[in-house]
């Protein structure tokens, strides 16, 4: 059967299922000519249908779009793009090669896909290309599911991979689920225990597991292919539509425990890395509008540290990163996103930071993404850093706080000259965000996140060990502010146990007693190691998979970090929505410092000490907070209470389970006039009249 194609529409972009047939649109403003290929087994090393796209009939401007009628959902599709290859020009057509339609909401034929025959110019790859499948995404029942909307002051984010989740096989589930959307639908009622409010996802967009060192998988995903199509090795549903329903499964299952789903999106960079990469999709289509290109227009610029940055500012680009965050909340249901490297967003054409970066404004006045969260990695790898001033005026996005991991970790650690940035931290980082516009929720805190130690490693080792990533320990960052406890890496001493323990409890404390929204990395709960490797994107093993045997074997960690999500979730005190004023006792009635003497904090650089009382300005609510970074014990004066309260002690990190943190409704009452707060510990206390 012969099939050809109507003229068909210039819009919308890429595949879309009519009434009596899909109308296929791509964009190419210095193609030559276009052949749409119709495939109907994923790894077939011929098309079974060749439709030339006519320059006169198919092409309007620079879209080239056709309409097939009797095609429908299902459709296995690809592209060959005719147009000069002079790299010094900027032009890198091959059409031997199979491309991705940039639109794509589902892709096949991973299976045989080959990283290394699609970056062989001349080479003919349609047996070992990705291949595109037409989506209707016009049936799936949502059952009335909507966007959660949990507000910042409410939030607990948990960032985790979905395949290192439940991908161990001591998970407990079957072999088909494990590592897949299925399974982590499995694993909510865990999440929900733990009383984290949003997930957020290392990338789900269909990414190349081969962009790595040979006998290496790219794990982490920030290596993307399609930014419409959900990665498919997640799906326990092998059949060619199945990711795009179970992903939209997961993301129901989640909403109904009250879970919101933010994804980590990268718009800074492509699989298709440098000017030896492979030609997957846009390269092929028109490169020089999809990259930055150098002066020498043959190589690219590399803002991303992976070979390439993306051409955010492009129009085409531009639509093209908009359609997409659109298609995820609109048609997946998605509640937010975490711009991976989101200073890349704010160059120009040709690599320069602009003032107001067009990509990024748009994004902020989008109606439909009104609603989410938009969460930036405020800085790129090339110097471009942001935290503090991301955007401008009137902006919506949040931002990693990187200071504040870098400080708490220093002052546990037992780092001089810190005391002071560490006020600034619990406040909310006023000395990052000073404008009194800027409520609390700007600030995403975190101690630990995928890049870099877990939380187990920042007090287990000293050094990063990243020799199996085979890159001869030039990869991951030198500079991780952790200390052994005396040993590196494991141990069986007990004293060093108790103190890496305490040290853990330290930093979850800080996290949780800081004003801002906390996220916590995935396992950090139950101790999770990757043996001192602290860039993982390439181990996609037990080194990086959760450890379910952890939950029972630290479950004295688990229930402090459980109670401790239970204890901030109850108290006003710490769901302030504005920042607090800055370091200055009388700027804020409602903050007063101390040391160990009240109302004489000691900010010295070699201060390893720090109190604060913090008064709710409605609520009666009255927290102490002590730390203790020295090796000897302190004792700390505590505020006077007036009538009927009394002081209950919450926390204390030198305690052995359980007695390190006692819920509210049973916590004792602390009747002296001082605290002893025991070396290298916090101390939680709370005011309130006794039952």
């Amino acid at each position: 059967m012969t099939l050809k194609a109507l003229p068909g529409q210039s819009f919308p972009l890429g595949a879309t299922v009519m009434p009596d047939g899909v109308n296929f649109c791509i964009f190419s403003k210095s193609a030559q000519a276009i052949e749409l290929l119709l495939f109907d087994r994923p790894d077939q090393a011929k098309p079974s249908h060749i439709i030339s796209l006519d320059s006169r009939h198919n092409k309007s401007f620079h879209y080239w779009h056709g309409f097939v009628p009797g095609l429908k959902a299902g459709q296995i599709y690809g592209y060959r793009v005719h147009g000069p290859f002079d790299p010094a020009q900027g032009y890198r057509f091959d059409p031997s090669k199979v491309l991705l339609d940039p639109y794509a909401k589902a892709i096949v034929n991973e299976e045989y896909y080959d990283r290394r025959a699609a970056s062989r110019p001349g080479y003919d790859n349609c047996a070992q290309a990705l291949k595109g499948v037409v989506v209707d995404t016009s049936t799936y029942d949502w059952e009335g599911d909507r966007l959660l909307r949990t507000p910042y002051t409410r939030s607990i984010i948990y960032e985790m991979h979905v395949g290192g989740f439940t991908r161990h096989p001591n998970s407990g589930l079957p072999d088909d689920k494990r590592g897949t959307y299925a399974g982590l639908i499995e694993k909510i009622p865990y999440l929900q225990s733990l009383g984290v409010t949003a997930v957020e996802l290392l990338p789900v967009h269909f990414f190349d597991a081969q962009d790595a060192q040979d006998g290496l998988k790219n794990y982490w995903g920030y290596s993307t292919i399609s930014f419409f199509a959900p990665h498919r090795a997640y799906s326990a549903d092998r059949s060619y539509l199945g990711p795009v329903d179970e992903f939209r499964d997961m993301v129901k299952a989640l909403h109904r425990a009250g879970i919101e789903v933010i994804l980590d999106v990268v718009f800074n960079h492509s699989a298709e890395g440098n000017e030896n990469g492979p030609t997957l999709s846009f390269r092929g289509l028109e490169n020089s509008a999809y990259y930055i290109l150098e002066k020498d227009r043959q190589f690219y610029s590399n803002y991303s540290g992976c070979g390439n940055a993306l051409r955010a500012n492009h129009p085409i680009v531009s639509q093209l990163i908009l359609d997409s965050l659109r298609y995820w909340v609109s048609e997946m249901h998605v509640d937010g996103f975490r711009f991976d490297l989101a200073s890349v967003l704010w160059r120009d054409d040709v690599g320069l930071p602009i003032e107001r970066s067009p990509i990024l404004w748009t994004i902020e006045m989008d109606p439909v993404l009104a609603r989410t969260k938009i969460i930036a990695e405020a800085w790129d790898a090339a110097g471009l850093y942001q935290v503090g001033k991301f955007v401008g005026t009137g902006d919506r996005f949040a931002e990693w706080n990187g200071p504040f991991r870098d400080d708490m970790r220093r002052f546990v650690k037992g780092d001089e000259g810190v005391a002071k940035r560490v006020a600034h931290r619990l406040l909310g980082s006023p000395d990052i965000y000073p404008r009194m516009d800027y409520d609390t929720t700007r600030s995403i805190n975190f101690v630990t996140c995928h890049d870099g130690f877990t939380i187990n490693d920042v007090v287990s080792y000293n050094e990063k060990h990243n020799a199996a990533n085979l890159e001869d320990s030039r990869d991951g960052s030198n500079d991780n502010h952790s200390w052994n406890c005396g040993v590196e890496g494991p141990s069986k001493d007990p004293r060093i146990e108790r103190l890496r323990d305490r040290q853990i409890k330290n930093l979850i404390s800080l996290l949780f007693l800081s004003q801002g929204t906390p996220m916590m990395l995935m396992g950090d709960e139950v101790r999770r190691t990757q043996q001192g490797n602290n860039n993982g994107y390439c181990q996609d093993s037990e080194v990086s998979w959760f450890n379910w045997d952890d939950v029972e074997k630290r479950s004295g960690l688990l229930r402090f970090t459980r109670e401790f999500i239970r204890f901030v979730q109850a108290v006003q005190l710490f769901q302030l929505d504005r920042v607090l004023t800055g370091f200055s006792f009388q700027d804020d009635p409602f903050v007063v410092w101390h040391g160990v003497h009240l109302g004489q904090p000691d900010l010295n650089p070699n201060s390893h000490t720090l109190a604060l009382t913090l008064q709710h300005p409605k609520k009666q609510e009255h927290i102490h907070i002590m730390l203790n970074a020295y090796w000897e014990s302190l004792s700390f004066e505590l505020p006077p209470l007036d009538g009927s309260e009394c002081w209950h002690r919450i926390v204390d990190t030198y305690l052995s389970p359980p007695e390190d943190f006692c819920p509210l409704e049973t916590a004792p009452v602390f009747s002296g006039d001082r605290y002893t707060v025991q070396p290298r510990s916090v101390a939680v206390l709370m005011a309130f009249v006794s039952p």
